[in-house]
C-alpha cells in the first residue's frame, strides 16, 4: 500500500454525517477570562460580548444588535498543541491544520468575526472551558456521552477511529497481541480510553503509559519505551507517513462491523469530532452549526478535508 493512502482512506465516511442542527433557547454566557496566549490571531482579544438588547427601531437594528449579542466580536478557541495533522505550529511559530482552517471558514468567512487558539493541555480542557478561559474547544475532540454531560457540542464536523500502530519489526500483527505490552497513549483521550477498554477485556494483562501530548507517546515508540500506541488514525497516519520504521496493525475492527466505509487497518471505535461550548451558550452553538452547513454547501469544507487528507 502506499504511504499516504492511509491518510485518504482514513475519513471518508466524514461525507455522510449529517447535519440535524442542535435545539436549545439559552442566552448568551459571558466570556469571564478569556483573554491572550494566543497562537494564532484573528483581531483583538475577546473582552466580552455586547449585551445591547432592544430599544433599537427597525428590524435591521434590532438583528444587529441580537447578532452581537449571540456571537463574540473574536472567538477565543480552547486547543491542545501540537496535535499534527489538526493543530500545529511551524517551525516559524505559525499555527496550522485542519481545525484552524475550518475555524477560519465558520468564524471569519462565515460569522465575520476573529478567532485566536489558546494553548491548553487536553486533560484539562473541558474545565478550562467551563472555568470561561476560552469561548470555545476545537481540538479534534471526540463527542461522546461522558464528555456531553459536561458540555454541549456543535454537529459533528469529522469521523475518526482509534487506531493501533507500532515499529516495523513489531510481531504485533492483531489485537490479541497486544495483551501484556506496554502501550502508550496521550492522557485524557479516548486513545486512553480504548486502551483502557482493551486492557479490561485483557483482565488486566495490559501496561499503559500515558503522556501529556501525543508526541510523547510516538517518541517513546520510536525509542523501544511501548510497544505500541492507540491514538486518532489521522494523526497516527500523519506520523506512519513521515517517520521511517513504523506501522498500522491492520485488519478489520469497529469500522467494519458499524458498516462504515472501513479503512485497511485495524480500527478500534468509530468517533466523531465537534466543537465544545459551554452548556449556556445554545444560541452561538446554533449560529456555528448553521456556519458549519453553510461551509459543506459551498464546497469549503471539502476544499480543506482535501489539503490535508486527500493524500
Amino acid at each position: 500500500m502506499e504511504r499516504r493512502q492511509y491518510i485518504k482512506l482514513s475519513s471518508a465516511a466524514v461525507a455522510g454525517l449529517g447535519l440535524a442542527g442542535c435545539t436549545g433557547g439559552g442566552g448568551d454566557s459571558s466570556s469571564g477570562g478569556e483573554s491572550g496566549g494566543s497562537t494564532e490571531s484573528g483581531g483583538s482579544t475577546e473582552s466580552g460580548e455586547s449585551t445591547e438588547s432592544g430599544g433599537s427601531e427597525g428590524g435591521e437594528e434590532t438583528e444587529a444588535a441580537t447578532t452581537e449579542s449571540v456571537v463574540p466580536s473574536n472567538v477565543v478557541i480552547g486547543s491542545d498543541i501540537p496535535y499534527r495533522p489538526f493543530e500545529y505550529e511551524t517551525a516559524a511559530g505559525e499555527l496550522k491544520g485542519f481545525d484552524v482552517e475550518i475555524a477560519q471558514a465558520v468564524f471569519e468567512e462565515q460569522l465575520g468575526v476573529s478567532y485566536e487558539f489558546k494553548k491548553t493541555s487536553f486533560d484539562t480542557i473541558i474545565p478550562s472551558l467551563n472555568n470561561g478561559n476560552f469561548r470555545v474547544i476545537m481540538s479534534a475532540m471526540t463527542i461522546n456521552e461522558e464528555r456531553d454531560e459536561q458540555v454541549d457540542f456543535s454537529d459533528p464536523y469529522f469521523t475518526a477511529y482509534q487506531t493501533i500502530i507500532v515499529r516495523e519489526d513489531s510481531d504485533i500483527s492483531s489485537k490479541e497481541d497486544l495483551r501484556g505490552i506496554a502501550v502508550g497513549v496521550q492522557k485524557g483521550t479516548t486513545g486512553l480510553g480504548a486502551a483502557e477498554g482493551l486492557k479490561e477485556e485483557f483482565d488486566g494483562d495490559l501496561q499503559l503509559k500515558e503522556y501529556d501530548q501525543i508526541t510523547g507517546a510516538f517518541d517513546a515508540l520510536t525509542n523501544g519505551q511501548v510497544d505500541a500506541v492507540i491514538n486518532d488514525n489521522t494523526v497516527n497516519a500523519e506520523f506512519v507517513n513521515n517517520q521511517d520504521g513504523v506501522r498500522f496493525v491492520e485488519g478489520e475492527g469497529a469500522a467494519a462491523e458499524q458498516g462504515e466505509n472501513a479503512p485497511p487497518y485495524l480500527t478500534l471505535t468509530v468517533e466523531n469530532y465537534g466543537i465544545a461550548f459551554r452548556e449556556d451558550d445554545d444560541a452561538f452553538r446554533e449560529r456555528v452549526n448553521e456556519a458549519l452547513a453553510a461551509i459543506r454547501e459551498n464546497g469549503t469544507y471539502e476544499e480543506i478535508y482535501s489539503n490535508y487528507f486527500a493524500g
